[in-house]
């Protein structure tokens, strides 16, 4: 399924209603505003506030990881969305966060879901029409869950695939916190990256705007990072969220399913006997 909408595509149906829009914008490290107070600033007419902490698991010591199927039905429900709904999801700016959404939506079964290109700064780029003030209240649904927990890996999944090497890592930090040249930016956690990871940064799938680059150009950088074009990839980063702009990439690119190790260095990290290493 082609992940991504353009501005243009998206003006096009707002006046027909045939979308669910979300703005999913999530704070990434460093950052320090208030999500929901940007969204009532300007949001893109008709769309309601995905908030990704409540949509994570409240018993969990990572952040924002997978809550269970039962919340995440309860609280997609509760925002009216239905199980055959096409949902588009955008933010305010960082990519991560409409990305992260998607993915989530995708493992729980919502086949028909979507990134916006370019997230709120292109459309606002193009002049079209923003709403301000709260989101505008809705009519709970009945929703259904469906996961597919293959495209979710945990602790003991990656544990076994640096011993292996098989299916391929993708690591979206920086290159310098993937060699450990910098500290991570929350306490604690050892510097570098997984043995046999390679380092792919989310910010290479995007172009100067902040849109994802053309298929083809996302294909050669897979391709030369050393991805079998046949085998389905893992990506990993600090805390889960910028891993899945590479999960987006790798679908443009047409590359097969790919999963997200959901707690990514923040876990990793923080493990005694997970092995870490500098090495190129």
């Amino acid at each position: 399924m082609f992940p991504l909408l353009s501005v243009k595509e998206l003006y096009e149906t707002l006046p027909t209603g045939e979308l669910r829009i979300f703005d999913a914008t999530a704070l990434l490290p460093g950052d320090t505003f208030n999500p929901y107070a940007r969204f009532e600033q300007a949001h893109i007419p008709r769309s309601q506030y995905f908030d990704g902490d409540e949509f994570s698991d409240p018993e969990s010591t990572q952040p924002h990881t997978v809550p269970t199927p039962a919340r995440f039905g309860k609280l997609f429900g509760r925002l009216g969305v239905k199980n055959t709904d096409r949902v588009v999801f955008y933010d305010q700016g960082n990519i991560a966060s409409a990305c992260r959404a998607w993915w989530l939506a995708r493992l729980f079964g919502h086949e028909f879901a979507y990134v916006l290109d370019g997230g709120l700064p292109e459309w606002q780029r193009h002049n079209l029409p923003v709403e301000q003030g709260p989101a505008k209240p809705v009519s709970a649904e009945t929703y259904q869950p469906r996961p597919h927990y293959e495209r979710l890996k945990g602790l003991g999944d990656m544990l076994e695939y640096v011993q292996t090497d098989t299916p391929r890592i993708l690591d979206a930090r920086s290159a310098d916190r993937f060699y450990g040249r910098v500290p991570e930016p929350r306490p604690g956690l050892a510097s570098g990256h997984m043995p046999g990871a390679l380092n792919i940064p989310f910010k290479r799938m995007l172009d100067d705007k902040g849109c994802f680059l053309p298929p083809q150009t996302l294909r050669q950088i897979f391709l030369e990072a050393g991805i079998p074009e046949d085998q389905a990839a893992v990506t990993t980063c600090g805390s889960g969220m910028t891993a899945s702009v590479l999960n987006v990439g790798l679908c443009r690119a047409g590359f097969p399913d790919s999963a997200l190790y959901d707690g990514s260095w923040a876990e990793w990290g923080a493990t005694p006997d997970a092995p870490v290493t500098k090495d190129a």
